[in-house]
């Protein structure tokens, strides 16, 4: 048996050192009452102050009997491994990822071409620091992956740590943050005396918006742990020196509550900006998911991309998953595009409700609602043409009509905002027309217009 789980009381040592804590005790018990109450009889006093001692004394041994007790009972290794999670509790939690298992690269990311530009820079800097150092140029200690969620700032990260062939070492700004003052400011330490040692390196810091917002103005005497934790994310910054080799590279998709001093040169200095994709970025990102699995000769990708607009680049990941699992579910050994486009309803609206109980006045009025719809789509010229309509019920909707963009938009005019309200309104009007009352069912479109 391994020797944490030994009867305390059977080793000599142990009995020898508790009888020297008990006279130890004793001796300085009988001091301090002389001291204290030098007229009053000894054996009085000592009695009054075990009476005050005694349950310190008692819920101490009770500790001490309890700890040896789950000791005995743990398995072989487990009381060290607690021991040592005690002791790495200011640590950091870092995933640390060699180069060598690092398989992401910038041809595994599509759609933000922009951002690989920027980034190559960086990757560049990591493999070839004198060539920037010999002209006196400087890297940008920080960048700032700004964007929506789902839209590669993580993989991308990733991706440049591939490209370089250097470590990677991951961290959420939540793991940052504790109840207890102080260790997320020593976790900060940590992180940055690892990645000195596995220098050159790259740092990512996802979701930092949750450490580094701007600090209160004064709010709590000034010792507020997440703002102790930012000074030190900001001193550690400041303590890299242009031979580190060093990048720290950080994810957030709400770059205004940001403080100020984490985006001043010499920090957070450049901001690399990834938005939702385009036609052409969406069809590279389906290119990218689709590579190796067996896809049927009919599929066409581009008209996928076309139906998908807003989608991020995790959307559309699930979505070619999301078909994946149909076709697998239907046995069969490719993936077609009545898959993929089922998966595009399953992604945006959710799965279809086959055991739903509908009466029949309920499929007419749904029926009716998105009637509405078409017609008004079909009418107005400064909306999109009418890609499908459904009454089968999915997720929380009984039905949906869909249009389909026909190009990429991001200006609008003042008739093409009015017109889409009026397509939205559309299945209102109708149900008020057909049967002279409105339904729940007209819920979604009356929030819709009002946002």
């Amino acid at each position: 048996m391994a020797d944490h789980n030994r009867r305390w009381y059977r080793n000599p040592t142990s009995l020898l050192l508790a009888a020297s804590a008990v006279i130890l005790f004793a001796l300085t018990l009988r001091t301090a009452a002389a001291i204290i109450y030098p007229e009053q009889a000894l054996g009085v006093v000592i009695f009054g102050l075990l009476g005050q001692l005694l349950p310190i004394l008692l819920c101490g041994i009770v500790v001490f009997l309890l700890y040896q007790w789950h000791s005995r009972r743990a398995p072989e290794g487990q009381a060290d491994r607690q021991t040592r999670e005690l002791t790495s509790f200011s640590r950091s939690h870092a995933h640390l990822v060699f180069s060598y298992k690092l398989s992401t690269r910038f041809a595994d990311v599509a759609g933000i071409d922009e951002a690989k530009e920027e980034l190559a820079e960086v990757v560049d800097f990591l493999k070839h620091p004198d060539k920037y150092t010999s002209l006196g140029a400087r890297m940008p200690k920080g960048l700032l992956l700004v964007g929506p969620p789902g839209t590669g700032k993580t993989l991308l990260a990733r991706a440049v740590a591939g490209e370089a062939d250097v470590p990677f070492l991951s961290i959420s700004g939540s793991e940052f943050v504790e109840v207890y003052v102080g260790v997320g400011a020593a976790r900060v330490r940590d992180l940055f005396e690892q990645a000195r040692r596995y220098a050159p390196c790259i740092v990512f810091i996802d979701e930092i918006d949750a450490v580094g917002r701007q600090r209160t103005a004064g709010l709590g005497g000034g010792s507020d742990e997440r703002d102790q934790t930012l000074n030190q994310i900001l001193v550690g910054m400041d303590g890299f020196d242009s031979e580190t080799n060093v990048i720290v590279l950080a994810a957030t998709n709400r770059p205004d509550v940001l403080d100020q001093a984490l985006l001043r040169p010499g920090r957070f200095d450049r901001q690399i900006v990834l938005d939702r994709p385009d036609l052409k970025g969406r069809l590279a990102i389906l290119q990218v998911h689709v590579r190796g699995k067996p896809m049927h000769a009919g599929v066409n990708l581009d008209v996928l991309a076309s139906l998908t607009p807003g989608l991020s680049g995790a959307d559309l990941e699930s979505l070619v998953n999301e078909a994946a699992l149909l076709a697998a579910r239907r046995d069969s050994r490719t993936i077609g595009q009545q898959d993929l486009e089922e998966a595009i309803d399953r992604v945006l609206m959710g799965p279809r409700c086959h055991s739903r109980l509908i009466s029949q006045r309920e499929r007419t009025v749904t029926a009716s609602h998105e009637a509405g719809h078409a017609i008004v789509a079909h009418v107005v010229s400064n909306v999109d043409r009418v890609q499908r309509i459904t009454i089968v019920p999915r997720g929380t909707a009984g039905g949906y009509t869909r249009v389909l963009p026909g190009e990429d938009r991001r200006l609008f005019t003042r008739s093409e905002f009015e017109e889409t309200l009026a397509w939205t309104m559309g299945g209102y009007a109708a149900e008020q027309i057909t049967f002279g009352e409105v339904s729940t069912g007209a819920s979604d479109d009356l929030v819709s217009t009002a946002t």
